[in-house]
Order: structure tokens, then sequence, then C-alpha cells
């Protein structure tokens, strides 16, 4: 990897372990310490969603207007600032109102933040994006693991701590970010969007919107995984403990399993098309799993199964955006992707649960079947009419 991308990866690293000390836990802290009602908790998780999803198109808009440094950093200084206030004033209403700025400011920060690695390392191609991937799942398995444990002793240590890491992150994009340069980085660079370029603008706008569409399909589906599934493996008495075992498994898969992932790519996966059709489809097989699992140990095997797809599917994604974009337009771009995979996140319990409640499990799984195969065939066509040059290889 490029020296500079190093301090974006690190960054990154850093970003999302602070924000996976409370992410885990919000719901358990607005109900079990608050004494919200769950449905307030999950509004108040709603309404931190769509300020994300607000801010992952803002941050888009930014990136491409001002640079990919002062866009981060304007993220950055706003979840900063609810940060420092969060660790002074976590009541109510305060701790809801923080909350949703917390979610503003981070949503701009992901967009900018990939668009700058993929600035940063523009000949990765796809090996840009999965060490993000990388990064975030290191960070997500660090923050959950050191999260419970700091909630054991002190739900305050975790806002400080939340606090303190993001403070890091501020530090190491202000001293770093500013000297990443390319071209691509800076809003002043982008170029006006005219005659025959428009055609061939709105043509990848399309096949991005088309390709959107199938990601937070994905997610929808996905997101079962923290909701309604969780649920489902207490009601069948699979502990906690080996609930939580099945997300460290899937942590540590993803990174152990970088150099067979790369092996399988470069043997059978080679274009970013197939590999996001294959891992659409090992999602689906691992909800097939699902459906007639009893124990822990069919589970594991579905978690296992599932690790294998998002491995294919999630760092595809962006970087398809990445080639689709227009010079001046990649981080509106990855807005665009960040904003659908947040809107299937905010979605995703709330349907989930509404096919629980009223038609069962085994419902739920058919919907999702029939989700996965309609993000298989955007996937298919998604790049219809796009000229050669857009065809999107593993680099």
């Amino acid at each position: 990897m490029p020296r500079p991308f190093w301090f974006i990866f690190i960054g990154h690293l850093i970003n999302t372990t602070g924000g996976s000390f409370l992410w885990p836990l919000n719901t358990i802290y607005l109900h079990d310490y608050l004494g919200k009602s769950l449905s307030l908790a999950g509004f108040v998780l709603m309404l931190n969603a769509a300020a994300s999803v607000i801010g992952n198109l803002l941050g888009g808009y930014l990136f491409d207007k001002i640079g990919g440094f002062k866009a981060i950093i304007t993220g950055a200084g706003i979840t900063l600032a609810a940060l420092i206030a969060l660790t002074f004033s976590h009541g109510w209403p305060s701790y809801a109102i923080l909350l949703v700025l917390i979610g503003l400011g981070s949503g701009i920060v992901n967009p900018s933040i990939y668009a700058l690695a993929g600035a940063a390392w523009k000949d990765g191609g796809r090996k840009a994006f999965n060490a993000m991937y990388v990064a975030a799942n290191i960070g997500v398995a660090i923050g959950s693991a050191m999260g419970g444990f700091i909630a054991s002793i002190s739900f305050d240590l975790i806002f400080v701590s939340n606090m303190v890491l993001y403070l890091i992150f501020f530090i190491i994009a202000f001293m770093s970010y500013r000297n990443i340069s390319d071209e691509a980085v800076s809003g002043i660079s982008s170029i006006k969007i005219q005659g025959e370029n428009v055609h061939h603008y709105r043509r990848n706008m399309r096949a991005l919107l088309i390709l959107s569409i199938g990601y937070a399909l994905c997610w929808i589906a996905y997101v079962q995984w923290q909701t309604t599934i969780a649920t489902y493996t207490q009601e069948i008495h699979i502990s906690l403990e080996q609930y939580s075992l099945l997300w460290t498994v899937n942590g540590a898969l993803i990174v152990l399993a970088q150099p067979l992932l790369a092996v399988f790519v470069k043997k059978f996966a080679r274009s970013l098309k197939i590999q996001i059709i294959i891992g659409t489809f090992v999602f689906l097989v691992s909800f097939g799993v699902v459906a007639v699992s009893h124990h822990f140990s069919g589970f594991m095997s579905a978690m296992i199964i599932l690790t294998c797809g998002e491995m294919l599917v999630w760092p595809a994604i962006p970087t398809i955006a990445d080639q689709l974009a227009p010079k001046g337009k990649e981080g509106f771009y990855q807005g665009i992707i960040n904003s659908a995979a947040t809107a299937g996140r905010m979605v995703g319990p709330i349907l989930g649960g509404i096919l629980v409640d009223h038609f069962g499990m085994s419902i739920l799984i058919i919907i999702l079947f029939f989700l996965y195969i309609i993000s298989m065939f955007t996937t298919i066509f998604y790049d219809k009419g796009l000229d050669k040059k857009f065809q999107t290889k593993v680099m």
C-alpha cells in the first residue's frame, strides 16, 4: 500500500474502533439506563441512521466541492464536538439529540474517506477498498469486544473512550490527510460535465443507482443477523456468549481468510460483477442454512457462509462506484453507495420485525430469498449500455 494510504487505513481503523464502543450498546443504554421503551429506542436509532444518510450525501458533495481533507475535517469536527458534549451530558433528551449529530458527522466522513482512499491508491482498484473493508472490520471487532468490557466497569468510560479515540482520528486526519495530493481529491479539479460527457455521466449514474438498489436490499437482509436472527437464537436457547462468538468468527475470518480470498478471486471471479453475483448467491445460501438450523452448529455454519459472501460483495461495490465516477464526482458516487447501505440498515430492522411479528421467521426467510434474487438481477443488468472502458475488472 502507498504510504499516504496507510494513514487513511489507520485513521479508518481508529475511527471504526471508537464508533464500535457505542453503537452496539445504544439500545441497552436507552432502555436500561435511561428507562426508555424499546420502541422509543428504535426510533432514536432510526433518526441516527436517517441523519447518517443525509451525512453520506452531504459528505460526497463536500468531497467534490472542497476536497477530501476539508470534507473529512468538517464531518470529524461535528462528530468530535458531539462526543465531547456526550461525555459530559448523556441524559435524556441530550443523548438522543447528540446521537443524531454523531450520525450526521460520521455520515459526512464515510464517503469522504472512501473516496480519499480511492484517490490515494488509484492503481489499487479493488485492493484499496478491500483494505478499507478489512480496517473497518478490525475496528468493529476490537471496539465491540472492548466496549462490552469497559461498559461492565462503567458506562461513563464508554463515552470517554469513544471521545479519546475520535480525537486521535481527528489529529491523524488533520496532520496527514492535507498532504495527500491527487487531482481526484480536490474539488477544484472537478470538470464541468457537458457535451458528450453528459451522456456518459447519465449512463454511469443510472448504473450506479441500479447497483445501489441491489446493495440496499443486501443490507436489509444482512442486518437481520443483528436483529431478528439475534432474537430468534435466544428463543431456541442459544446463549448470548455463543451468539457473540458468531461475530467473533465473522471478524476473524475477514482478516485471516484474505489470502484465500485473493486466490479465489484471481482464479474464479476475476470481474467485480461476477464477485458480487457469487457473493449474493452465497448470502442466499447462508439464510437457507438458517432456515433449517435449530442448534448452534447450524448457525455457526451459516455465519461462516455469510462471511464468505460479504468478503466478495462489500469491497466490490465501492470499487465499482469509484470506477464509474467521472473525474471530480468520486465523493458524490461514494456518498450514494454509502447512503444505500445506511438506508438498508435503517429499513432492515423495521421490516424484519414486522414480518416476524405477524408472519413468523419462515416467511421472513422467504422474503429475504426474493430480495437476494432481485439484487442478483440488478447486478446482472446494471452495466448494460456502458462503454467498454467502464467495465469493472479486478486490477
